[in-house]
């Protein structure tokens, strides 16, 4: 992956998990878990992967970059939609391999690419899927 922005590693388990230093633990292929809640709802809109540079990128912009798997490609969610993710709040789980944003999504308010306010649209019910 090309422009690879870096974080600093922990030196121990206390700073990783008390620490004020955000040291992200990505996996073994470079992504960490990022879901978005609405800021104002807190609706789960969707999950995510970032890699260091879709992180970097959220934090020195505001506005929620992602790292697609399918196109391996840096994605700032919106670019090419309308639907820009401002970023209000950012936090890490407690070992720091997880990120949550609360964010306020711009246009038509809808996240998922199938054009719904939610990704997490359907509701299972009696081993089916069913819209909601």
């Amino acid at each position: 992956m090309t422009g690879m922005s870096s974080f600093p590693t922990a030196p121990s388990k206390q700073a990783l998990e008390q620490g004020e230093t955000l040291a992200p633990r990505f996996d073994e292929t470079g992504l960490i878990a990022a879901i978005a809640t609405h800021a104002e709802t807190g609706e789960v809109l969707m999950f995510a992967w970032m890699n260091a540079e879709a992180l970097a990128k959220t934090l020195e912009t505001g506005e929620a970059h992602y790292f697609s798997r399918s196109r391996n490609e840096l994605w700032h969610k919106g670019a090419t939609s309308g639907q820009v993710q401002r970023v209000d709040e950012m936090r890490v789980d407690c070992d720091q391999d997880a990120i949550w944003m609360k964010v306020r999504p711009q246009g038509d308010g809808g996240a998922c690419h199938t054009g719904a306010r939610s990704c997490f649209y359907r509701v299972v019910e009696g081993g089916r899927l069913v819209r909601r």
